[in-house]
């Protein structure tokens, strides 16, 4: 299980966001949310209205028109501080991936094989570096010779040092991170300002962030209320004409203020940059807010086996002998045949035999020589200076290998095989010369808690689909042990993508984890790709989201936080647009219950005067938006539901809660500026 970073909102932070909430008055900034542009321009009316009230409207509602002058300041600059203080957390790890940019220098190996010594600046795509211990890594690159052990936790968080070799999966190295031992020679694979960690830093800060679909939908539907609004409160004007009924212009203002959405569009911005950073609290960096977005949509997944659903090091579970083989006989030369086996699973072979009592000097090594396994043999062992050869391997391989010394294979070796593979282990034959003794049963076993996490996006809606290079008996056994709803046994690349399009070509979005360039065209063509850290430059690049822990089964976490993301704007939208009921029925009976003395039948929260119903319904716009922030950032608990169900919560708790609470809330504050005279 994954672990969260905490995200701190310090005292620094907040200083910081109220000095941005002040920068971010700048009309250029504002234009960018019309809604708060609005507000802002209504802003600026009722501000010359109080400094030349001669010239728009007379001395005695110079008062007046400061009240609601200063009620709409402190309304804009509250929903900036929104924004501003979600960009800070961002900013502030910002900072801290800043601090492993350092001034580094970095040996050059020129053509010629001679070393210079340069700055890491000066390097570029194509270049080779080498890397020694205590040296950081001066920029991203792939190992191309040598092993080492580097500390990525200047980036991760993680201070366990992770293994980097040429080939394979594990040969990419990201700049900043540190060699503590051996060396490395790095191919040089971005040019400067184009790292890894210069793109992370740039995410995280939020300066390339874009709107999402969803959001720009969104912002659509509140300028369009903006607009909607602003003509019935233009129209209002000759009504009031009419009926011979004089509207101040800072009342009109201050209606138009209150019936827009002024609440979700004070915070959306917010809740898109705080979806952002609750995924790097993960340690995933997602590469634009529409990644995240899209991980709420999702309706399918795809998951590696190995070392995502699976541990990925198979271990000995039990031996199996053939007939006419005792048990002792078969665990002494299943240890022989692992005695120079150093992989996971020739270590478990011997710690397994060992608990059946096998005694320690069937372990000594003297006068043996061990045979590696290879792609053409398949088979590895041990060869004895007596004559003695034992192996284990493949069925098929050892098979082959015995008929061709003119042996005899065992009747219920096939049995004994097939017996294991159902149960989704893989089969190892051990044999002595042209000898079968036994078959060698290797589980890879399925990962604690996995069965629960699938129920739970079964819960979601989401359909999970296992990829496997197992044969496809052993794949079901997994599949089945696992909880998922499909699975793909002897997969390819090319299998993986083809599952993506057929989910897609239904309608579906489609995530994937994983990690090797073979990974990288499935991660392209997935709507949301998490690579893995440990992988390749090729997956990275392709995938839109990186997990710098390298767990796969973090997935999980990111669709939860993608439908959080998109559970908090529907959830703030419904209780913004809730609470222009509540405002109605303070602000119009205000405007016109004196010319029409029948409209007090609609003033049934009893408010004092009308001023104090159009400040008291203003000022609550204001505050609203500052007590908001903690759900905005932190987003709507989420729990798979149903839709329907979800929806229902949400009408219920969000609509009907955004009525009531500006009822309650309009009539507190009336009463305190009753109390205080001051309308």
């Amino acid at each position: 299980m994954s672990t969260k970073r905490k995200a701190n909102v310090s005292k620094k932070i907040v200083l910081e966001a109220i000095n941005d909430a002040f920068k971010k008055l700048n009309p250029k900034v504002m234009a960018r949310n019309p809604v708060m542009f609005v507000v802002e321009i209504g802003f600026v009316i009722t501000l010359l209205l109080s400094i030349f009230p001669a010239l728009f409207g007379g001395i005695s509602e110079r008062g007046y028109n400061i009240a609601v002058t200063i009620i709409l300041f402190v309304t804009i600059i509250f929903a900036n501080f929104a924004e501003a203080l979600a960009e800070g957390r961002g900013k502030a790890q910002a900072n801290s991936l800043k601090k492993t940019k350092q001034d580094t220098k970095a040996r050059l190996i020129l053509k010629d094989g001679s070393i210079k010594i340069v700055d890491a600046t000066e390097l570029r795509k194509g270049d080779t570096v080498l890397v020694k211990a205590n040296d950081l890594i001066p920029t991203d690159g792939d190992v191309i010779e040598g092993v080492a052990a580097v500390d990525e936790s200047a980036i991760t968080g993680e201070s366990a040092a992770v293994i980097k070799e040429s080939g394979g999966d594990f040969s990419s190295v990201t700049g900043g991170t540190k060699v503590i031992s051996d060396y490395i020679k790095v191919k040089v694979s971005t040019d400067p300002g184009e790292s890894f960690l210069d793109r992370m830093i740039n995410l995280v800060e939020g300066a390339k962030r874009q709107k999402t679909p969803n959001e720009i939908a969104l912002s659509t539907l509140l300028v369009s209320l903006t607009l909607i609004f602003l003509l019935v409160c233009t129209t209002l004007v000759p009504i009031a004409s009419y009926i011979k009924v004089t509207l101040p212009i800072a009342t009109l203002i201050a209606l138009l203020v209150c019936l827009i959405p002024t609440t979700i569009g004070g915070l959306l911005s917010a809740i898109g940059i705080a979806g952002m950073d609750r995924v790097t609290q993960y340690n995933v960096i997602a590469k634009s807010g529409k990644s995240v977005e899209a991980a709420g949509d999702i309706n399918t997944i795809i998951l590696d086996k190995t070392g995502t659903i699976t541990h990925g090091n198979r271990m000995a579970a039990a031996l199996f002998p053939v007939n006419g083989i005792s048990q002792e006989e078969l665990n002494k030369f299943a240890v022989y045949s692992s005695l120079h086996d150093e992989t996971p699973e020739g270590r478990s072979v011997i710690k397994f035999a060992k608990k059946s009592g096998l005694s320690e000097k069937e372990l000594d090594k003297n006068g043996t020589e061990g045979i590696e396994f290879t792609a053409e043999t398949r088979m590895s062992g041990t060869d004895f200076t007596d004559g003695k050869k034992v192996r284990k391997g493949a069925v098929d391989a050892i098979i082959e290998n015995i008929l061709y010394q003119g042996g005899k294979v065992p009747s219920d070796l096939k049995d004994i095989s097939d017996k294991v593979a159902m149960q989704g282990g893989t089969p190892l034959v051990v044999i002595e010369g042209n000898r079968v003794l036994g078959v060698i049963y290797l589980k890879d076993t399925v990962k604690p808690g996995m069965k629960e996490r699938f129920d739970e996006l079964r819960k979601m809606g989401i359909k999970s689909v296992m990829c496997t290079g197992d044969n496809p008996l052993t794949a079901a056994t997994i599949a089945n042990e696992a909880g998922v709803d499909d699975f793909i046994a002897e997969a390819e690349p090319e299998d993986k993508i083809s599952v993506i399009k057929r989910e897609q070509a239904e309608g579906k979005l489609v995530a994937m984890t994983g990690d090797g360039t073979n990974d990288a065209p499935a991660l392209a063509q997935a709507d949301v790709g998490l690579a893995m850290n440990t992988g390749t430059n090729a997956a990275k690049e392709a995938a839109n989201m990186v997990d710098l822990d390298s767990d796969p089964t973090k997935i999980i976490e990111v669709v939860a936080i993608g439908k959080q993301l998109l559970m908090t704007r529907g959830a703030l939208t419904t209780f913004s647009i809730a609470n222009d009921v509540a405002k109605y029925f303070a602000i119009i009976p205000a405007m016109f219950m004196l010319a029409i003395p029948q409209m007090k039948a609609l003033n049934i929260m009893g408010l004092a005067t009308p001023q104090s119903a159009i400040l008291s319904a203003l000022i609550f716009n204001a505050i609203i938006i500052p007590l908001l922030i903690p759900l905005a950032m932190k987003g709507v608990k989420y729990v798979p539901m149903s839709a329907t169900r979800l929806l229902t919560k949400n009408l219920s708790l969000y609509g009907l809660g955004g009525v009531l609470v500006p009822f309650i809330g309009i009539k507190f504050i009336d009463l305190i500026l009753v109390m205080f005279r001051v309308a």
